[in-house]
């Protein structure tokens, strides 16, 4: 049976703690803690933006996540320094295996899409800037349907851009949330376990494949069964 990938993007092919040097040179030691607060505040209000039916796009979560976390260290910015640090989400680094990864994929012949909360032309950016856009055959949005992952709407929304079936499908994302919501939407799910320390959610659905690596993937994918 044919499948197509569905990979996630922030967290799992692009590394969003790549802002901690920029961080760095306006509050020092400060930036990793800083940036971590910042990662989760910005999923937290995307789930109840969500929930409540009351969508903004990402790009709002991320700027009122980073206005939180401002507050919640007491740290105080430019607009400028905002506006730079805002930007610098459009030119976030992918993780060293991704490349080599998603080549070996779509060598073998597996369509491989971005699957993202994000909104699409803040994606294709991402992507471009991060060398990978070539990579993919297309790119998905959630915010096509007003919401955000894991909302069983964006991954039915996912097989209806993409052609596909949810028995074809497959998520690839470091995001439990995000694996669990796609295995309950009736897919295949890879969890990527970028760290070593990361939990999976004990919610009585695993992922389909654990992998730490996207090389580890395209060996556990491409490999013939016994």
């Amino acid at each position: 049976m044919p499948i197509t990938i569905a990979f996630d993007v922030y967290g799992t092919l692009i590394d969003t703690q790549g802002v901690i040097a920029v961080l760095e040179d306006l509050i020092g030691e400060r930036a990793a803690e800083f940036s971590r607060t910042w990662r989760d505040k910005q999923l937290e209000y995307s789930f109840r933006r969500g929930l409540m039916a009351a969508y903004a796009d990402f790009g709002v979560c991320t700027r009122q996540a980073l206005e939180y976390t401002c507050l919640y260290y007491q740290t105080r910015f430019t607009s400028d320094q905002k506006r730079g640090l805002l930007d610098s989400y459009s030119s976030l680094p992918a993780f060293n295996d991704v490349k080599t990864g998603l080549s070996q994929l779509q060598g073998a012949g597996i369509s491989l899409y971005a699957f993202s909360n994000g909104a699409r032309r803040a994606v294709e950016v991402l992507l471009a800037n991060a060398g990978i856009r070539d990579c993919f055959d297309g790119i998905v949005s959630c915010d096509d349907v007003r919401s955000f992952k894991p909302n069983p709407a964006v991954y039915a929304h996912f097989l209806r851009e993409s052609g596909t079936t949810s028995e074809e499908a497959w998520l690839v994302s470091s995001n439990p949330f995000d694996v669990i919501g796609a295995i309950s939407a009736g897919w295949r799910a890879a969890w990527l376990q970028r760290s070593g320390s990361a939990v999976f959610d004990p919610w009585d659905i695993e992922p389909t494949l654990t992998v730490a690596s996207l090389g580890d993937l395209a060996a556990k994918l491409l490999t013939p069964a016994p």
